[in-house]
């Protein structure tokens, strides 16, 4: 294809080299990914008898598994560990989400009175020191997989298990199920269908129920319940796992706050009441059933999870049984514990080996009924345990070179190498447990008891200190495979700037402009410059954790700042005309090829600039409330904000909100379709089908607000089911005819301003047309999309961003000379960036909004929920791309001036290259910014908690980019595809 002047390159070289481009970062991006995101080390196998004694130097990884029937194997653990096992049979109950401040407090501090109201069976366990709590801190990602094999592992995952746990794979390291299956046990599971995609092969009996289908908080308990009186009158177990969904979906759909929480723990309290009854009651096995409640992990007062916070990592361990039971209890104190220390506490209390790759740390308070040197021996096993991981790490470790030397009891001065440190304190433990010279002295018991007490602290120092420097402990990071990623991303990005920078300154480009006064001169004006700067800013603040934690108000004060300078220079331009004896004197008139579908009517002058000042005003006043919307980010997010206050009003006024933003986007959809001049049957058929859409999204919005106590009600299902099908039909035939339906030819043609012939005008004014229609029914229905899945707290956020970019459109379009393309392209994403957050989205995965995602799906399915939440998470950046074909058919009115311009290589070009090429390129500056910044903060303190999430929201935030940019693409050029076919055959039929 032909290029539009001499020194703009072709439109097919232009793609080629984006493509090219594109895919270099695709790769460069996949590379690192691959690279940095760490595989935990671990030793394969499964834990077996030689885990009970001292291992060998240079030999970590132990023997195999021995080939013994399950009874004579418990029999030899048994006897081999020298300490019994506490009890026969668990019950393992998992309430997903639980906060332990919800049962055991906060700092020390009982929980609220509506909290211990609501479970007063626990609350009298704990109180009669029946049970022990623990606050049980789970390690990021806080979402169910990963956290369920750490509890039966006592091994922390990957940072990626977070994606892992919408595909759960089968567990194949070694943990407490598989040992207990090893020896016999017999396993029953009820509840979450996660434990079963773990461990297909493994229960006795099971009965599964998906954990995604958030929107149901009833059924999902009642089907676990409903087994309890069943399973206790069986004798045929020695684990029972529950696992309740119900109060994890309750958080994911209200909040802590939900008026369903209380209602909720209550049921569970029942549940713990009568498990816990029912384990008592049995006389042949009184005090031998051990109850323990957990919770995976906790909730944002959000309902969410899946970050680093405290509310997030929260979780429960409550052990109810005869060995927790003391004289005397503080039930309240702030007991803390890694939700780890759940794998070698289990492991010791049923006589098992400890996993292999366990980090975690047996909890002295459940062990009560045992003696204190048996005591001591749970310590040594899990020492011993630690020893052999701690050899396979560091592989010059070797704890008969730390008996032989100086490290002893007697050095109080700890080392400094790891080594030498960990050698330090694991001869001080073991010198304290077999002293040499206990029995040299008459005063043994005494001595003894000293000797018990300074070998369990000494146990304890070197246990901690290990498991947290273990639990750091990943796979080197291929240094050189990541700098080759980010020199692929560099040159993808150099690669982009470089098509950008040739396009503006081609022959093409600069005809474009040529009518621009601020034109006539080659200096960088306010708004440009402030752009290259704010890029800058950005990239700069990507090196700061609370910048990355908080970059909302970044992107808020760019956006606020260039449209301040868009209001400047709007008033400068209205100054200066009023100034124009020329302007009085000719009292120019606006035609609308100059100003396009929002003046098609002929605008004086003061009108005109009353419309420019007011839609800035528009932009300036929404983005303002869209800042105090949500009170986003970390740092800051327990400030006061409007949704905070909607939130704690009557549902009436949030359900009131929704159907007036819903109302309002019907209305700018058809007063947007009335400036479309040629209106046909095809227009009016796609207004219904919107307007009927509209009452869909009204009725889901009523319906949903009725018996929310109950599960999800089929009627809104189906609601949302027709609003899918309605709005795919519609759609798809928008894109489809649009096209077909718009003349190629027009008596009413005339000649543009900026002097192209009619013939011209004619192909761009059918175009035009086309492109207009479908940007605009692209965007309207969008915003019903997403009116639909947002949370109710949202509505007005959406309708504002949905008038950011309108009145934005409207304004560029009213007067083109007065920001250059590229500007008003930036500024539009710009605003499309700022709405994200202002959607309450933030760089902590605990924003997701999970609920929305199974709104109109009857049954659980990874990939459309996946790709709702998706929807939902990039909602504003979406609309933005979708908009921007709308931006495309009202800028590029009158582009076209010569007749080697008017070819369709040419228009096309002109249609989208910079829509489609920069935001690539502001994609790929921040992409590749933060790639290296990642890399740079490899060892940082918070690279998991922080910097890792903010990365995963980059690569989705490309993926993003190339999907719009693919949508606005593919609609030009088919549009031009059409019109260029229907060209030809007018032309031929004329000819003939």
């Amino acid at each position: 294809m032909a290029g539009g002047g001499g020194a703009s390159p072709s439109c097919a070289a232009v793609a080629g080299w984006t493509v090219t481009a594109v895919l270099l970062q695709v790769v460069g991006l996949s590379m690192f990914l691959y690279g940095f995101f760490p595989v935990k080390p671990t030793l394969p196998g499964f834990s077996g008898a030689e885990s009970y004694r001292m291992p060998s130097c240079g030999l970590a990884g132990g023997g195999e598994q021995p080939a013994l029937p399950p009874d004579q194997l418990r029999s030899l653990y048994r006897e081999l560990s020298e300490v019994p096992p506490v009890y026969d049979r668990l019950v393992l109950m998992v309430i997903d989400g639980l906060p332990a401040e919800f049962v055991l407090g906060r700092v020390g501090k009982p929980p609220s009175k509506e909290m211990v109201e609501s479970m007063p069976y626990t609350q009298s366990l704990l109180a009669g020191c029946k049970a022990t709590g623990y606050h049980a801190k789970a390690a990021p990602p806080t979402v169910t997989m990963p956290r369920l094999k750490a509890m039966v592992s006592g091994a922390i995952g990957g940072f990626l298990d977070v994606a892992f746990n919408f595909n759960t794979q089968a567990f194949l390291d070694d943990n407490l199920l598989d040992q207990l299956h090893m020896i016999g046990y017999k396993l029953v599971m009820l509840g979450d269908e996660t434990w079963i995609k773990l461990f297909p092969k493994l229960f006795w009996r099971q009965d599964g129920v998906s954990s995604f289908y958030v929107k149901d908080t009833v059924e999902v308990d009642f089907n676990v319940s409903r087994h309890l009186e069943s399973e206790f009158a069986a004798k045929d177990w020695n684990m029972l796992i529950l696992h309740y969904l119900g109060l994890d979906h309750v958080g994911h759909i209200g909040g802590r706050q939900s008026v369903l929480m209380p209602q909720k723990l209550k049921e569970m309290d029942d549940v713990i009441r009568r498990v816990h009854n029912a384990v008592s009651g049995l006389e042949d096995n009184l005090d031998r059933t051990l109850l323990v409640v957990v919770s995976d992990h906790g909730m944002t007062e959000g309902g969410n999870h899946g970050g680093s916070s405290y509310e997030e990592t929260d979780s429960l361990a409550l052990f109810i049984g005869h060995s927790v039971q003391s004289s005397y209890c503080s039930p309240y104190d702030q007991n803390e514990a890694l939700q780890v220390d759940l794998a070698p506490t289990l492991s010791l209390l049923f006589g098992t080996p400890i996993p292999k790759n366990n980090i975690g740390v047996v909890l002295p308070e459940v062990f009560n009924s045992l003696t204190d040197q048996q005591k001591l021996r749970t310590l040594e096993l899990n020492s011993l345990q630690f020893l052999r991981l701690l050899q396979a790490q560091l592989p010059a470790f070797c704890f008969e070179d730390c008996i032989n030397s100086k490290y002893g009891l007697g050095i109080d001065k700890i080392p400094q190498s790891v080594e030498k440190k960990l050698c330090h304190l694991l001869s001080k433990a073991f010198d304290s447990h077999h002293p040499s010279h206990l029995h040299q002295t008459s005063n043994v018991k005494s001595i003894e008891a000293g000797c018990n007490r300074t070998a369990v602290n000494a146990y304890y120092e070197f246990l901690r200190y290990a498991s947290e420097w273990l639990s750091h402990r990943a796979t080197n990071k291929p240094f050189y495979l990541l700098v080759s990623a980010i020199s692929l991303m560099i040159v993808s990005c150099l690669s982009l700037m470089g098509i950008v920078s040739c396009l503006l300154k081609g022959k093409s480009l600069s005809q474009f402009e040529h009518h621009s006064e601020w034109n006539s001169d080659y200096h960088w004006h306010l708004d440009e410059v402030f752009i290259i700067m704010g890029i800058f800013l950005y990239v700069s603040s990507l090196g700061s954790s609370s910048f990355v934690e908080e970059e909302q108000y970044t992107w808020h004060y760019l956006t606020s700042t260039l449209y301040l300078i868009f209001l400047i220079k709007t008033t400068q331009s209205m100054l200066r005309e009023s100034n124009s004896a020329v302007a009085r004197a000719e009292g120019k008139i606006f035609h609308g090829n100059d100003c396009s579908y929002f003046t098609s009517c002929k605008l004086i002058p003061s009108m005109r600039d009353g419309y420019k000042l007011c839609t800035i005003i528009i932009i300036l006043v929404s983005g303002r409330i869209l800042r105090a919307w949500h009170q986003g980010g970390v740092n800051w997010v327990h400030f006061p904000d409007i949704s905070k206050s909607l939130a704690q009003a009557d549902s009436f006024v949030v359900k009131a909100l929704q159907i007036i933003s819903v109302l309002a986007v019907v209305v700018l959809y058809s007063v947007s379709l009335l400036l479309l001049r040629p209106r046909k049957l095809n227009i009016l058929l796609v207004w219904l089908s919107h307007f009927f859409c509209g009452i869909l999204v009204v009725l889901h919005i009523w319906q949903s607000q009725i018996n929310t106590s109950l599960p999800t009600k089929h009627s809104t299902t189906s609601i949302a089911q027709i609003f899918y099908v309605i709005a795919s039909i519609s759609l798809t035939f928008t894109f489809v005819a649009s096209p077909w339906i718009f003349p190629i030819h027009s008596m009413e043609a005339e000649p543009t301003s900026s002097g192209s012939s009619p013939k011209t005008a004619i192909h761009l004014q059918g175009i035009n047309h086309s492109m207009f229609l479908i940007g605009i029914t692209y965007a309207a229905f969008w915003c019903l999309l997403q009116l639909l899945l947002q949370q109710p707290i949202n509505a007005i956020p959406l309708l504002l961003i949905f008038l950011q970019i309108i009145s934005s459109i409207m304004h560029f379009s009213l007067d083109k000379s007065l920001h250059k393309k590229w500007v008003q392209i930036v500024a539009m994403q710009l605003l499309g960036l700022s709405g994200h957050f202002g959607l309450g989205n933030t760089n902590n995965l605990a924003s997701i909004d999970v609920a929305g995602a199974f709104i109109g799906i009857s049954s659980y399915s990874t990939v459309l929920s996946g790709i709702l939440m998706f929807m939902i998470t990039y909602g504003s950046p979406l609309l933005l791309y979708l908009g921007m074909v709308f931006y495309i058919s009202v800028i590029n009115s009158d582009d076209i001036s010569t007749p080697h311009q008017s070819k369709w290589s040419c228009i096309l070009d002109k249609m989208i290259t910079l829509p489609c090429l920069l935001p690539l390129l502001i994609n790929s500056i921040a992409l590749t910014s933060y790639t290296i910044v990642l890399l740079l903060m490899r060892n940082h303190l918070f690279v998991w908690s922080v910097f890792s999430p903010k990365y995963l929201y980059v690569c989705a935030a490309t993926v993003c980019t190339c999907a719009g940019v693919f949508i606005i693409a593919v609609t030009a050029v088919y549009t031009c595809t059409v019109f260029s076919f229907r060209m030809r055959n007018y032309k031929d039929k004329s000819y003939n």
